[in-house]
């Protein structure tokens, strides 16, 4: 798979993604094959990274679209017991939640967080959004990672993963509350 997706380029890390979004679990395959790429041509890492993450929120969003139609039935059958719990999480907090579990690494149960976010209704505009963000931190962070660090950058991913993963949450999560800190200060004014 390596070897294909490599030949393709952007369009097999485009199918990748988009794959692992849906129905085809690929953990982490995305990730470092989307690294080696870059490390293979640095000059074309934006467009590898742009690519991985066009085709994990048309992954999501096809996700979405079905657990809609489905609705809370389905969500309820996929996540089992994590239900309630995530049911939760959306409803209280279904932005920042979407947004820190698509930057979680495997065995985050992140297709759990789409499917109920489209069973449960959340709108499509946040939804989007929180991916758009959080799979833009991960893809691009790691491109940049895999070119600044070039082949040692898997291994030192590896190595070091839940320190990279709690600064890009902690990243996120500041923005997300500097946003709401700035909006709140500054109201709209009604007509």
């Amino acid at each position: 798979m390596q070897a294909a997706v490599t030949s393709s380029g952007g369009l097999g890390l485009l199918l990748v993604a988009f794959l692992d979004s849906t129905v085809l679990p690929f953990p982490t395959v995305n990730d470092f094959l989307l690294m080696d790429l870059s490390v293979l041509a640095p000059s074309r890492m934006l467009y590898y990274a742009s690519m991985s993450t066009l085709g994990s929120v048309i992954g999501c969003l096809l996700l979405y679209a079905i657990a809609r139609k489905g609705e809370e039935a389905a969500f309820h059958q996929r996540a089992g017991k994590r239900a309630a719990g995530i049911r939760h999480w959306i409803e209280r907090y279904g932005f920042l939640s979407l947004l820190v579990a698509a930057l979680l690494p495997p065995p985050t149960p992140f297709k759990f967080f789409v499917i109920a976010a489209g069973a449960l209704g959340m709108a499509l505009r946040p939804f989007l959004v929180a991916l758009v963000i959080a799979r833009c931190v991960r893809f691009y962070g790691e491109g940049y990672f895999a070119v600044r660090y070039g082949q040692r950058a898997t291994r030192l991913l590896a190595e070091h993963k839940l320190a990279v993963v709690l600064a890009a949450i902690l990243s996120v999560v500041a923005l997300y509350a500097a946003i709401h800190l700035l909006l709140d200060r500054h109201p709209q004014r009604q007509a």
